[in-house]
């Protein structure tokens, strides 16, 4: 491998993922996860432990970090805050700062930093450069980044609309523009994330002017474990009434809300099997999805006034066809219209779901994050 190679490594609370990528030839070389980290029955105690036996499964492929060229690592950090939003080379003083920033993405960001310590302790002859998935939509209009409370509240504690996913966000919609073969910043865009988590974006001209998640991936759409849009009243009145904590609250909304919450079920391949034999609930969880989704498309509808590209990204985007259908029927009137032929025709490649005649292009584009996490790397050493 020649010195163009970049390991990404994108650390959660208990999975540490990891892909060895050519960014020049889009090649990846080697991939793999590490599950189950610190779990009692689990044989991998840390993150130290998950990413040692990463580079065991990398030397049992034959490549040994140390000496096979690499340029860089890349740390996928879900929260950078105001103050990152590049991509940034690890330092100590750097690492501090993302400490710091710990309690507005307390899920998120601590088993990424503990991944980052690791890795620099590991390899520490390269340069480690943090991405950032608030990044892209850094500079939201105001508008769409403010919260209608105390604004020196607000200011205090960094309450803003931050947004995520960002880095899928924008690989998407580039390879959209190019799938559609028009320039970029000609293009209106709405893409659609959907995965456990999920998150919607709408996109002017190439740059983000709203996303539906806000100063933590909770809100906007109905996600895996994960509630979206609530009535804030809701915590409140669960602390007082039914005497639970922040923190219970918090919990509930974060881990045991969304699908699972709803059907008591999360992979949308068994929701469905629970659907075909009647299961109500299943139903009802499913019906609450869509028509959440629905509501954020018809609302990016409306803020960008005029849609090109309508794209549906992610693990749910790319593979049920019925959650495409579901969320876009009906809309002829607003220039969507589905070819439901190529909307059941199930593909591991970009492919465009509409008619010919729609207005509105809608297209099912795999996303790859590690590969722009790669690119972007490159683009600070």
């Amino acid at each position: 491998m020649t010195g163009r190679g970049v390991l990404v490594i994108n650390s959660g609370s208990s999975s540490l993922k990891y892909q060895l990528i050519q960014p020049d030839s889009e090649t990846s070389l080697a991939e793999g996860i590490i599950e189950q980290i610190g779990e009692p029955s689990s044989p991998v105690a840390d993150h130290d432990a998950a990413l040692r036996a990463a580079f065991d499964r990398l030397a049992d492929d034959g490549i040994d970090l140390n000496d096979c060229g690499l340029a860089a690592v890349g740390h996928r950090v879900v929260h950078g805050g105001t103050k990152f939003y590049r991509p940034t080379i690890l330092d100590d003083a750097v690492v501090a700062a993302l400490q710091d920033l710990s309690s507005l993405a307390p899920l998120h960001n601590p088993p990424a930093l503990s991944g980052i310590e690791v890795a620099r302790k590991m390899l520490p002859q390269l340069p480690h450069v943090a991405i950032f998935d608030t990044a892209y939509f850094h500079d939201l209009p105001a508008a769409a980044a403010t919260y209608a409370i105390d604004h020196e509240l607000a200011e205090k504690w960094r309450i803003r609309r931050y947004g995520f996913h960002g880095t899928s966000h924008q690989y998407v919609s580039e390879q959209a523009a190019a799938f559609v073969g028009r320039p970029l910043d000609t293009l209106n865009q709405i893409v659609l994330h959907l995965g456990n988590g999920a998150s919607a974006s709408a996109i002017a001209g190439g740059r983000p002017v709203d996303t539906s998640m806000g100063l933590t991936p909770l809100e906007g759409l109905v996600m895996g474990t994960r509630s979206g849009d609530i009535d804030p009243g809701i915590i409140g009145y669960l602390c007082r009434e039914a005497k639970l904590s922040v923190d219970d609250v918090e919990s509930m909304l974060n881990q045991r809300s969304g699908m699972l919450g709803l059907a008591g079920e999360r992979d949308f391949r068994r929701l469905g099997e629970m659907i075909q034999s009647g299961d109500a609930t299943a139903q009802l969880a499913y019906d609450v999805f869509v028509h959440r989704l629905r509501k954020y498309v018809g609302a990016y509808l409306a803020v960008l006034g005029h849609t090109d590209v309508v794209t549906f990204t992610a693990g749910i985007g790319e593979n049920v066809p019925a959650v495409r259908r579901d969320a876009l029927i009906g809309l002829g009137a607003l220039g969507i219209e589905i070819d439901e032929r190529r909307n059941d025709k199930r593909g591991s490649d970009a492919r465009r779901i509409s008619t010919d005649d729609s207005a509105v292009a809608v297209l099912v584009i795999p996303t790859n994050e590690e590969l722009a996490i790669a690119r972007d790397c490159l683009s600070v050493i």
